[in-house]
């Protein structure tokens, strides 16, 4: 509510200095705002009560059998974040600005498979008890590597794509359940230190993913380009004239 109300007053001061909205304007707006609010509390109060007990229960559940745990939280991940608001509008901005250059269809394959290996990676870690470090330096920097040599459009799109997909429902859902997980495999007292940084892992992989998706790009590109100087090359052999 507080957050909510100081956007509002950040706006009437703008709104009241500046920008002079027509009052039709003014109306949709507000009335937006009202649905924000209601839908935020109807989030949180949804998140309090169910998912978060609910992911808990289901990581207490699956760690008893720490074999399925790995399996199971690959296609957790994976169905989650098809269901994360921001990634639907984030995938659908990035379709209509590139022209379908980017389609929405690969960039959600792309992110659904970097959480998921990143939940079953997490799951992983909490099973040995190893550092999240052992994750974190080498995957940033093959992000960083990668950068350099795939388009910077997808660059750009892949720090977009990590920020959107560790969003309310990783929040809410995954990271009650590796706590849930932690609690059998390690022990209460290693949670603090096994089971949070599940978040973080999230917001690393799609890095990686989405520029791997660049450089999917560019070497489709180099076949095309190749196969059309194959044919060119065909057409110019086969209008050669030999003379007896």
């Amino acid at each position: 509510g507080i957050a909510v109300a100081l956007i509002v007053l950040f706006f009437t001061i703008l709104e009241r200095a500046f920008l002079r909205l027509p009052k039709k304007t003014l109306v949709r707006i507000a009335v937006g705002i009202a649905y924000t609010f209601a839908g935020l509390v109807l989030f949180l109060s949804a998140a309090t009560v169910g998912f978060m007990p609910v992911g808990f229960a289901l990581g207490r559940g699956m760690a008893e059998r720490p074999a399925l745990l790995l399996g199971f939280s690959f296609l957790l991940g994976a169905v989650v974040v098809l269901a994360e608001p921001a990634v639907l509008v984030l995938n659908r901005q990035v379709e209509a600005v590139t022209g379908g250059t980017v389609e929405k269809r690969s960039m959600m394959i792309a992110l659904s498979c970097g959480v998921g290996i990143s939940i079953g990676l997490s799951m992983l870690r909490i099973w040995l008890g190893f550092s999240i470090l052992c994750y974190l330096i080498p995957g940033y920097l093959l992000s960083l590597g990668l950068s350099f040599f795939v388009p910077k459009l997808y660059t750009a799109i892949a720090f977009d794509s990590g920020g959107v997909a560790s969003g309310p429902l990783t929040s809410t859902f995954i990271l009650p359940f590796a706590v849930g997980a932690c609690t059998v495999l390690q022990g209460e007292g290693r949670i603090l230190s096994d089971a949070f940084g599940i978040v973080a892992m999230v917001a690393m992989t799609p890095l990686i993913t989405i520029q791997l998706l660049g450089f999917r790009a560019i070497l489709a590109g180099k076949i095309r380009d190749r196969s059309s100087m194959r044919r060119i090359l065909g057409a110019d052999d086969e209008q050669i004239i030999h003379f007896l």
